[in-house]
């Protein structure tokens, strides 16, 4: 026979629940599990450029899976896959070639006018397409704002990441043309690496610049297709700076996609050093414009999901 006061279920007080219950939301290492990101009013100051990349690093598993999906996504139930990324730079050199090759000519300082143009087609698409993917990126995902805390110029930069992942494939149809026409390798071959780090900060300045601009005027991502048409033939793509008249080509070379271009051209396919002084005023703008545009940005973070 048992006593009424075993059979009873063990409950605690209502007094000890509510303490219980109180000290399991209070407490601190439960906190601590979950850090809070307090985001201040917009304030543009170039220290926050050091604070953003810290953070950034910090956040990189997230850009690379981004990327990642930016890649899947561009191809998936494609029929040609991957060949897209080549498919853009190959009808655009038999177009220009057709043109400049029949209709024109356009001096190249010896080398086939195809591996002319297909040798700046690939540094300039890489360059444009990264800035016009990238603007539409904040608005076309507003839930990731809106939800979660994240740097968000990761969104940007993955476009980024997954247009040189296309840079890189196209460049194995530039191999393959450099073989067929005999170019020879030289190391100055090498330069074409520094050289695409600098067009890709380039782009990773105006992308973050504009993208954030895009958040709060939309007019951004209409005009930006047109402004690239036009600075596409303001740069050396499927010309030489040496078609620019002298007492204009320092002004003309202050375009860092310029100098940047004409330098990445002249390292792969004439085996030739970059010129010093071009090169050193494009990286002198691409830091700068760098510096400012991520600052921008990071100025502009703090109401873009109010915005978007």
């Amino acid at each position: 026979m048992t006593s009424d006061n075993a059979a009873a279920p063990a409950t605690a007080p209502p007094g000890d629940a509510e303490n219980l219950s109180w000290k399991s939301a209070g407490d601190p290492s439960e906190a601590a599990a979950r850090p809070i990101k307090v985001i201040g009013p917009p304030a543009f100051s170039l220290p926050t450029v050091f604070t953003g990349i810290r953070t950034l690093i910090q956040y990189s598993d997230l850009l690379y899976t981004l990327s990642l999906f930016r890649l899947h996504v561009r191809y998936k139930q494609s029929f040609l896959g991957w060949a897209w990324a080549v498919v853009q730079p190959l009808a655009l050199m038999g177009i220009y070639t057709f043109i400049f090759s029949h209709v024109t000519t356009v001096a190249t300082g010896g080398a086939p006018y195809p591996i002319f143009v297909f040798s700046a087609l690939l540094p300039w698409i890489f360059f444009s397409s990264s800035i016009t993917n990238s603007i539409l990126g904040l608005v076309t995902y507003p839930n990731l704002l809106t939800k979660v805390y994240f740097p968000r110029e990761i969104i940007p930069l993955s476009y980024l990441a997954a247009g040189l992942a296309d840079f890189l494939i196209a460049s194995l149809i530039l191999a393959g043309l450099m073989i067929h026409y005999g170019v020879a390798l030289t190391w100055n071959l090498l330069y074409a690496i520094p050289i695409l780090l600098l067009i890709a900060g380039f782009a990773s300045a105006i992308a973050l610049f504009f993208s954030a601009v895009h958040v709060r005027f939309r007019d951004v991502g209409l005009a930006m297709p047109f402004v690239m048409q036009i600075w596409m033939f303001a740069a050396p793509v499927v010309y030489s700076a040496q078609s620019v008249p002298v007492r204009l080509r320092r002004i003309y070379l202050l375009d860092p996609v310029a100098g940047l271009i004409e330098n990445f051209r002249r390292a792969v396919i004439y085996g030739t050093a970059p010129d010093p002084a071009a090169l050193a005023i494009s990286a002198a703008i691409t830091i700068v414009a760098l510096a400012l545009g991520y600052a921008y940005f990071k100025s502009s973070e703090a109401v873009m999901a109010d915005l978007v």
